[in-house]
């Protein structure tokens, strides 16, 4: 306790130093708002509606899991003199409040882009963060931050509403594409590496089942290799799908006991095979859907 405490006190120390030596540079030189987003799904759904007059910058790298990732003080540093910071919410950025609350920057706008949005509640009490994995999530979330750019840059309001409905017709025509498929499907269970896709599993009314919890903490025990085991044959699964960031050694060996092949799935957590959010969620219900027939 002591030990985090300190480390807040010495990060709220860093962040203002770097504010006051911040020059507060508006990035007018390119007449852009300044974004910062807390990792790539942000970004993504940053991108699809502000398109040419956003400049983004993302806090989690690459190939950092957002549920564990504590920013380093020149990570926040952006966030001094940026516009707009666009965050998922649900618990899932622990450090957003203490950078928000520190950032000596009048003009910030913050964005929970998951506020108010109906939560599904873990087993364990927490709320599960992953919104943007449901196409009505991605749409919700896109339409928190259409409305923050536009109070950043009202003389922009058409622009941004024309890439918001643009992007949201391309989510309901997927949606209802695949909301007839799901229906039709012989099978509703797939079986992932953790369990991101909640939200997905809502939309299509499909059952997930998975190797690590929904932050992906740790290996799972022998009984529940074994559980997972029994549910995939009772269940006739035959794909088993990997994220990026999860282990595969164990997600390997389920498919293996169950002559399972295993297809990789996307988070979009991070940038993957140079795909935007529409291209990875097309990919994902495409082999979902192909697993369950």
């Amino acid at each position: 306790m002591l030990k985090k405490i300190i480390h807040t006190i010495l990060l709220l120390v860093l962040i203002l130093t770097l504010s006051a030596c911040n020059n507060n540079n508006n990035n007018a030189s390119n007449n852009k708002i300044k974004v910062v987003v807390s990792f790539n799904a942000m970004k993504e759904l940053t991108y699809a509606v502000g398109k040419d007059k956003v400049d983004i910058e993302t806090i989690t790298p690459n190939g950092q899991e957002p549920h564990e990732y504590e920013p380093k003080v020149k990570d926040l540093g952006n966030l001094t003199d940026a516009n707009v910071f666009v965050y998922n919410g649900m618990d899932l950025e622990k450090w957003e409040s203490t950078a928000v609350n520190s950032v000596n920057n009048q003009k910030l706008i913050a964005v929970n882009a998951s506020s108010g949005f109906k939560p599904i509640q873990t087993s364990n009490g927490a709320y599960d963060p992953h919104v943007w994995l449901s196409l009505k999530g991605a749409e919700y979330e896109a339409n928190k931050i259409m409305v923050a750019l536009i109070k950043s840059d009202p003389k922009d309001k058409a622009y941004f509403e024309k890439n918001y409905s643009d992007f949201k017709t391309k989510l309901e025509t997927l949606y209802n594409d695949y909301k007839i498929k799901f229906i039709n499907s012989p099978k509703k269970s797939f079986v992932t590496g953790h369990a991101a896709f909640n939200y997905l599993c809502r939309d299509f009314d499909i059952t997930q089942n998975s190797v690590e919890d929904v932050f992906a903490d740790g290996e799972p025990s022998s009984q529940k290799l074994q559980d997972l085991i029994a549910y995939c044959k009772a269940n006739k699964v035959t794909t088993v799908f990997v994220e990026n960031m999860v282990s595969p050694k164990v997600t390997s060996t389920l498919a293996d006991a169950v002559g399972a092949k295993v297809t990789k799935i996307y988070t979009i957590e991070s940038e993957e095979d140079n795909l935007d959010y529409l291209q990875s969620m097309k990919k994902n219900l495409a082999n979902i859907y192909m697993s369950l027939q």
